[in-house]
């Protein structure tokens, strides 16, 4: 089982404006788990396309900025690199915690790529598909870490072809495949167990403690946490954070700009994470 050296707090950076600006300022060791329901988002062409997104000149640049924000190295001997290939970051989907018949445990939020310094400081970079069909992608946040890589090979080694999927309320990454659900990290753990679980028991779990908080419920209509899914917007308890998820699907400008601003209310939450052990 995947162990954990005590938690540090990440902190993501402001999302990009849909003109590529960056206002902030993957390590695979298998290939990505694609889900079905995932289409063409998690297919070659398109973590091809993240890849070449993170791996932009002013990407680089802005990278250089960020690795040197702390006066760790200069911006110039930051000489940030990008390791290895985008891999798909999922979140606990709002259909599978109402219970729905066939709903998968995790939907997909966005692509990820690890982008490394010279002093071997790792940030993860969160790459959006850009509106219209041209298969363009963007990068629209950098955060500290590379959690969403680690848990993904972790993953891929529990659980070969698996489904990974964070359960933002409590920071805890699992991998799913079949009726199986094996955590990746403590809180995963302490969770379901060192063992895990099965899907159905999961279900039931996250159904109650998260069914009576999701869009239209009563908690969500207080604003108390944010609800649960995307349009939250306060973070002041446990209820998941606001994801970008809507942007996977959006075709239009406005749909675009959307999911970016739900992506700066995620980048302004504090994440917790861990180096697998």
């Amino acid at each position: 089982m995947t162990t954990t050296s005590p938690r540090r707090t990440r902190r993501p950076l402001a999302a990009v404006a849909a003109a590529g600006l960056l206002a902030g300022t993957a390590l695979l060791t298998a290939a990505p788990q694609a889900s079905a329901a995932d289409g063409p988002q998690t297919g070659p062409a398109a973590l091809a396309a993240a890849h070449e997104a993170a791996t932009d000149a002013t990407t680089l640049r802005t990278l250089s900025r960020f690795f040197a924000r702390e006066g760790a190295v200069s911006e110039k001997a930051a000489a940030p690199r990008i390791q290895g290939g985008a891999v798909p970051v999922r979140t606990l989907s709002a259909e599978f915690v109402a219970g729905e018949p066939g709903a998968p445990v995790a939907s997909l939020d966005y692509l990820a790529s690890t982008a490394v310094s010279s002093d071997g400081r790792k940030a993860s970079l969160w790459t959006l598909p850009e509106p219209g069909e041209n298969g363009d992608w963007q990068v629209v946040n950098i955060a500290t870490g590379d959690d969403e890589a680690r848990y993904t090979a972790a993953g891929a080694r529990e659980l070969p072809g698996g489904t990974v999927f964070r359960e933002p309320q409590i920071d805890a990454w699992y991998v799913q495949k079949g009726d199986r659900v094996l955590p990746l990290d403590q809180d995963a753990v302490r969770a379901v167990g060192k063992r895990g679980t099965t899907l159905s028991a999961y279900r039931t779990r996250v159904h109650d403690a998260y069914a009576d908080k999701l869009p239209g419920s009563a908690y969500a209509r207080k604003g108390e946490a944010g609800g649960y899914g995307p349009g939250a917007e306060k973070a002041t308890g446990p209820a998941v954070a606001a994801t970008p998820q809507a942007a996977l699907t959006a075709g239009s400008a406005g749909g675009a700009a959307a999911a970016l601003a739900l992506c700066g209310a995620t980048a302004l939450r504090l994440r917790n994470r861990r180096r697998t052990g």
